[in-house]
């Protein structure tokens, strides 16, 4: 765990993304090579100054030679070296706009070679957020805009049920569960890991009753950004999506032999404007 504290301007672009797994074949580099572009470019009417981005992992595919999963006709590059050398060149032209990076448990594989994460963070001068990071974005003056909790991720998130619209309010309910309990404070939350995305925004339309010595009031719980506590209905849930795609022709990948279902591949920019999260915008590539 690591606690940030980032100072932004009130208004900013934050690119939440991750899993890209370099070292496998395939890793969707046109995908993330849009992301490196939108991130060098203007946005939302803001310019690219003003995009930062909160990488979540997986920077790596960490499956050797040794590993069961190994094989050559996925595998691009087979060595710890050359997964951490081109994991930091991807990440060059952004460098400069990364809050942080996480570790993923694909990194963490590599355990016995050192802490890959962490060597990738200390070459490009980003700062390492650990597996999971509480990052504050706030003012010059102090005045915090709202926290957010970005982990890489746990376990699975999946739905049996037949129907599109549930199968897809069941995942989101399961992401919402995985998180709310991680942090209390937390307006924005997010996650990796899954390889889906997944954007669950604040209920603020509950409404209630109250009265008074007049009668009865109409009112609309709202959520409040700088609270100690942020009920889990007023926060927003993000999970991240992926740039590892599930089938490539003429070959099979380990996704495929575990029976995965393919996913939308992209990321999420949440649009934040005079200190509060305005919206948040999913891209697929």
């Amino acid at each position: 765990m690591k606690l940030i504290s980032k100072i932004l301007p009130a208004s900013f672009n934050l690119f939440c993304f991750g899993d890209d797994h370099e070292g496998t074949v395939l890793r969707d580099d046109s995908g993330w090579q849009k992301l490196v572009d939108m991130m060098n470019s203007p946005y939302g009417g803001l310019p690219a100054s003003r995009n930062y981005g909160v990488d979540h992992g997986d920077c790596v595919e960490a499956i050797l030679t040794d590993d069961p999963r190994y094989d050559h006709l996925t595998t691009k590059r087979s060595s710890v070296l050359s997964q951490k050398n081109q994991a930091v060149r991807h990440r060059w032209g952004i460098r400069k706009n990364l809050v942080c990076i996480l570790q993923g448990n694909h990194d963490r594989k590599l355990h016995r070679f050192g802490d890959i994460t962490k060597e990738i963070c200390k070459e490009l001068k980003v700062t390492y957020g650990t597996y999971s990071s509480v990052i504050t974005y706030q003012s010059k003056k102090g005045n915090i805009y709202f926290k957010h909790f970005a982990g890489h991720g746990w376990g699975i998130i999946k739905s049996v049920a037949d129907d599109p619209t549930r199968m897809h309010s069941n995942k989101l309910l399961s992401l919402k569960r995985k998180l709310k309990y991680k942090m209390g404070d937390c307006l924005l939350m997010s996650m990796g890991h899954t390889h889906q995305l997944l954007c669950l925004e604040p209920n603020t339309s509950d409404l209630y009753i109250s009265s008074d010595e007049l009668g009865l009031n109409q009112n609309y719980r709202a959520p409040v950004d700088e609270a100690d506590y942020i009920h889990p209905d007023h926060r927003w849930y993000l999970n991240t999506g992926t740039f590892h795609k599930t089938y490539e022709l003429g070959l099979s990948s380990y996704p495929e032999y575990a029976g995965y279902d393919p996913n939308f591949l992209g990321f999420y920019i949440v649009r934040v404007r005079n200190s509060t999260i305005e919206g948040v915008d999913e891209v697929r590539v």
